[in-house]
């Protein structure tokens, strides 16, 4: 009987392992399994520690399910070794700054001198923000243009103040060039750089937000903690889950269309591919995007990397990823800065070299 029950959460693993074959646009409620995914691997692996106490010969089981789900578990949690990064690698991040307006609903004046003071620290080549206020603040606008010599902007939809990606670099900036697909108040934005005498194609995203309101947030945390039961379970399970689908829904044609933008661009530039996807790991958003690229998380990086740093949301929302014009090195999450719901993604990408 375990041994049964074993078999079946391989089954299950495999199905939302590769659930992101799935497109939203046609059965949304599906394309959110890859929300189980880590779930379902803690409870292969509690069988793999069972059966090596119990049973030492069974615990082929749980380890051959590892084996077959090789490439989600691997999408969803890394392993890598570090390697040196190499000299004149360009240091890219990613960063949800949130407006500059703190991790809560609440504005906090610290997070924007904290969040600046690590641009001036940690000094990155590309920096590509989503919910940038921009110049509506002009005091941040003024400190973030002593850093870096050239950035632009695109602003969508009407909520100016959080709907606005934008880059800053020390690359001149040739021109830029957005990407169309329908969505009321998000968007993505292919930004041409100068990059040492190469033209270089940074496309910076922000797809669609899930709008989980505060109060929803709470629901789902007291859904993951067993606080709420009976009907108002259901209820609160399908209301939250209808959002998230809905969701999930619009992100799929956001999300072809960059494919296709960077599909065609790829053939002439060298192309980088970041931002806010709003999505898990295993998702359609991620693999679509992903196709024909490096994902550099998955390629140098170690464990989880939890960019949404709210408490019950424990995923990677945010990416960076490239054409093989570059080789990516170490890239990683912080996690010590607290001055946004998200954390920055960082990574070091270096032109034609080869390890």
């Amino acid at each position: 009987m375990i041994a049964g029950a074993n078999v079946a959460t391989i089954i299950v693993m495999l199905l939302v392992g590769f659930s992101d074959w799935v497109n939203p646009a046609t059965h949304p409620m599906l394309a959110l399994v890859g929300l189980t995914f880590p779930l379902i691997l803690v409870i292969n692996f509690g069988f793999l520690i069972f059966w090596l106490i119990f049973c030492k010969r069974m615990a082929i089981i749980p380890f051959m399910g590892f084996i077959m789900a090789y490439a989600p578990v691997r999408t969803y949690i890394p392993f890598n070794m570090p390697h040196e990064t190499p000299i004149g690698a360009i240091k890219v991040m990613s960063y949800n700054v949130h407006g500059f307006n703190g991790r809560g609903s609440e504005r906090d004046p610290q997070a924007s001198e904290d969040i600046i003071a690590f641009f001036r620290k940690t000094k990155p080549d590309i920096l590509c923000l989503q919910e940038d206020c921009g110049n509506t603040q002009k005091q941040i606008q003024e400190k973030m243009d002593s850093i870096f010599p050239h950035n632009e902007r695109a602003i969508f939809g009407e909520d100016y103040d959080r709907t606005g990606i934008s880059i800053y670099t020390r690359f001149p900036i040739i021109k830029k060039e957005i990407i169309r697909y329908e969505s009321k108040g998000n968007g993505s934005c292919a930004f041409f750089l100068n990059i040492n005498g190469k033209t270089v194609v940074v496309v910076n995203n922000h797809f669609e937000s899930n709008c989980l309101t505060a109060d929803d947030k709470s629901k789902y945390k007291a859904l993951l903690k067993g606080d709420i039961e009976g009907d108002s379970a259901k209820t609160d399970s399908r209301y939250i889950a209808g959002k998230l689908a809905e969701a999930s829904r619009k992100r799929a044609p956001q999300a072809d269309a960059v494919h296709k933008y960077v599909e065609n661009i790829g053939k002439k530039y060298p192309v980088i591919v970041t931002g806010d996807f709003n999505d898990n790991p295993i998702s359609y958003t991620r693999r679509v995007i992903a196709q024909g690229l490096t994902d550099c998380y998955v390629e140098t990086a170690r464990g989880l990397g939890l960019s949404y740093n709210q408490k019950g949301f424990y995923v990677r929302i945010d990416n960076i990823m490239c054409t093989d014009h570059f080789t990516p090195y170490n890239c990683y999450v912080e996690d010590k800065l607290r001055a946004s719901d998200h954390n920055p993604i960082v990574c070091w990408l270096k032109f034609g070299y080869k390890p």
